[in-house]
């Protein structure tokens, strides 16, 4: 296998990876008063820092570099702002994770050592981030084989074989692995080394079903020639391919340079490149922007988040910059934001009324200001809760107009009274405004003046019980600088679709709580869909979600509901399926509604699939082939995964299907099932493909391993690699599902 980091990857020797596996002592902050030296090294793996514990009982800690989302200099992070002083900003350096784990708080010696610590950890993880699926499974199997060698002497003998095997999460009985053992030891000196570990290895990835794919093309000698490779293409993937195709193809992924001379592709070759990305389950052509994105804004899809600024639950969870950070770094393009009187005349965010902890407004925009364009370049919408007095909103409108300046839209971008809503593109880098005003926006072109500075407060309401589903209504004084800021988006009452139609300017908005906007879908279902085609709607969890679960957004995006705002910070299926809506399109935040819903006049109902011009059904067949590495759900040593694979559509009624495997008994390494699924699918633009993989437990629920949703016409044919996320939507390095997937029109 050679070095953990072979020539290929740039890292043999770098001296930066050099200064992380030395490793040093650095100052971790957690309070003003508690900061404490510790000392970080990068292990052998490469892939996993270690830190010292100065507590007598307590196991020395570890991370995964996997797991680092950005590594960044300064006291930018919400922890290093409290608890340092400004003096220290230049030794100061932060890391965010991907998961719900704090952010380090850490302090170098001097300015240079911080620089060369984030210099570093930069590099090794990007690096991480651009490994082949070869390099990524090399690198698995080889700190797997790190922990089974216990005593470090860089042979295994059967005892530490088998713990190796239970490390890759695969249970084979005492004779098969004798015999494996044996059939490695070609030194028959009762341990395996070297070459004999490489044999081993190569026995263990070895894919029997890619040597079938591939011994039906490879006719040129026992490889596959340009030509083998164009039919392979075009009979199996679907694709139109040329011969200038295939040798791109070859000349990218063959390693064997014998073999790329003679534009061939060896069996390692074909494997590297059915594991690109590119030639995955998902469309290459859907990655970056591809929709017309000049639509106006209300006929997109948006990606919403509620309760942005929770970490946890909303009752007694804690409040924090990070958790904006987070949503913007996924793509988010609507926070909301909570705002109550704070002390010292500054506006405070927290969910009120509970015992969640309380964050500066300040901070909130600055932390907005500094990442919302990072995944994305389309507007961030900033949904106001506003239970401020008027003159703490008087300080929100100073705020947000000194920290986000020219990017915040304080007047529509024509001279004259807006029709309709701008595109995603006119508005790229800019924030809007979602909240209350005092005056119809065409009020400012007559010049007429508002009376005075009182407008009803729609507070959204806890309580699902019928006879309170009215919502509490008061009178809020509004200061007119806040007021004057919501352009685009004013919020107002929703008392009927009829009355919306004839009362309620283009830019008027409702939201509705969960309840009511699946009630109105279910029962109003043609009615939703045209009043979205002309307006905003905005649909928020329910109150009663004290533990910030969420509900399925799919039955509200099947109205054209445009924000449907979920709790980002609550691992569930939902975000899963919010996270596959918005794979597409650049990860933007922005995916155009169907044609069929944005036509004022259009017929379609998702309930009874009135028919049109518009309705295709297909059929979609899936084989579920295989999977490979997955991870052990269970830490416990002895604990090995019973895979089985759900294939789930989400959709307009009619669509919603899961089908499932039988589990494969004691394999998380390369479990096998070829079984065939089929599936109609009536309205494709709507519908979402979810692959999910779960331990079988026959006492008890399933443990979830791993997930990937994706749009249906998202969906490559052929034999395709499906990646897979964990719990927190992030990629697992090295596991994957191999299906083959069919589209066809329904006869």
């Amino acid at each position: 296998i050679g070095l953990l980091f072979p020539p290929s990857s740039g890292l043999e020797g770098d001296p930066d990876l050099q200064f992380l596996l030395k490793g040093g002592d650095l100052l971790k902050v957690l309070s003003p008063s508690w900061k404490k030296t510790r000392y970080f090294r990068l292990q052998e793996d490469c892939k996993t820092m270690w830190r010292e514990s100065k507590k007598t009982f307590k196991k020395n800690d570890t991370f995964s570099l996997d797991d680092i989302s950005a590594v960044q200099m300064g006291r930018q992070s919400e922890g290093l702002k409290k608890n340092t002083e400004e003096q220290v900003e230049d030794r100061c350096f932060f890391i965010i994770f991907k998961s719900r784990r704090k952010n380090l708080d850490l302090i170098a010696s001097s300015e240079e050592e911080a620089k060369q610590w984030v210099k570093s950890m930069q590099k090794v993880v990007s690096n991480l981030n651009n490994l082949s699926q070869k390099q990524k499974t090399e690198h698995w199997i080889l700190s797997c084989l790190r922990k089974a060698d216990k005593n470090k002497d860089d042979n295994l003998s059967p005892s530490e074989v088998k713990s190796f095997l239970h490390l890759i999460n695969i249970e084979v009985d005492d004779e098969y692995m004798e015999m494996l053992f044996k059939k490695c030891d070609k030194s028959k000196s009762g341990t395996l080394t070297g070459e004999e570990i490489k044999h081993f290895y190569d026995l263990l990835t070895q894919r029997d079903e890619i040597d079938v794919i591939y011994g039906e093309y490879a006719k040129t000698t026992g490889f596959m020639s340009a030509q083998n490779l164009v039919d392979f293409l075009m009979k199996e993937q679907r694709e139109k391919a040329t011969l200038a195709d295939a040798h791109r193809i070859i000349e990218m992924y063959e390693p064997d340079e014998n073999a790329k001379e003679k534009k061939l592709l060896s069996k390692d070759g074909f494997l590297m490149y059915l594991n690109h990305p590119d030639a995955m389950i998902l469309n290459p052509d859907h990655k970056d922007v591809y929709q017309d994105m000049s639509q106006p804004l209300n006929h997109y899809f948006i990606s919403s988040s509620h309760n942005t600024y929770l970490m946890e639950d909303q009752l007694k969870g804690p409040s924090s910059t990070e958790a904006y950070i987070r949503a913007l770094q996924k793509g988010c393009r609507c926070v909301e934001l909570d705002c109550w009187d704070g002390p010292d005349n500054e506006p405070v965010i927290y969910h009120g009324y509970t015992l969640t902890s309380k964050i500066l407004f300040k901070d909130v925009i600055k932390a907005i200001s500094e990442h919302a364009f990072k995944t994305s370049q389309y507007p961030v919408i900033l949904s106001l809760e506003n239970h401020c007095s008027v003159e703490q909103q008087e300080v929100m409108a100073r705020h947000m107009s000194s920290i986000l300046g020219s990017a915040l839209i304080t007047s529509p971008l024509s001279d004259g009274m807006p029709t309709n809503f701008p595109s995603p593109e006119e508005l790229k880098g800019k924030f809007l405004i979602k909240g209350k005003r005092l005056n119809k926006l065409e009020d400012t072109f007559a010049e007429a003046a508002a009376d005075d500075n009182d407008v009803t407060e729609e507070e959204e309401s806890n309580d699902e019980d019928a006879q309170k589903e009215k919502s509490t209504k008061k009178k809020l004084k509004l200061a007119k600088e806040l007021s004057d800021m919501v352009i685009y988006f004013k919020s107002v009452h929703f008392n009927s679709f009829e009355d919306a139609q004839k009362n309620l300017s283009f830019y008027e908005m409702a939201s509705f709580k969960e309840g009511k906007a699946i009630k109105l879908a279910e029962e109003s279902a043609n009615a939703y869909v045209r009043h979205n085609v002309e307006k905003f709607s905005r649909i928020y969890p329910a109150g009663s979600r004290t533990d910030s679960s969420n509900y399925n957004p799919v039955p509200l995006w099947n109205a054209g509901c445009q924000i449907v705002a979920l709790n980002f910070q609550t691992p569930c299926t939902d975000m899963d399926v919010n996270q596959g809506r918005f794979l597409v399109n650049g990860k933007s935040g922005y995916v155009l509604k169907p044609a069929f819903m944005r036509d004022v006049a259009t017929e379609f109902d998702p309930i009874t699939l009135t028919r049109g011009d518009w309705l295709k059904h297909k059929t979609l067949h899936v084989m579920v082939i295989s999977a490979q590495q997955l991870p052990k759900v269970s830490q416990k040593k002895s604990s090995i995964v019973d895979p089985l694979v759900k294939v789930e559509v989400y959709g307009v009624p009619a669509d919603v299907a899961e089908k499932e495997t039988k589990p494969f008994d004691n394999n998380g390494l390369n479990p096998s099932w070829n079984e065939n699924f089929q599936f109609d699918v009536y309205v494709p633009e709507l519908a979402l493909v979810r692959f999910s993989i779960e331990d079988y437990d026959s006492i008890s629920d399933n443990d979830f391993v791993g997930q990937y949703t994706l749009p249906f016409n998202s969906l490559k044919m052929g034999y395709r690699h499906v990646p897979l996320f964990n719990k927190n939507g992030n990629l697992l390095p090295s596991a994957g599902l191999f299906v083959h997937i069919m589209v066809m029109d329904a006869e």
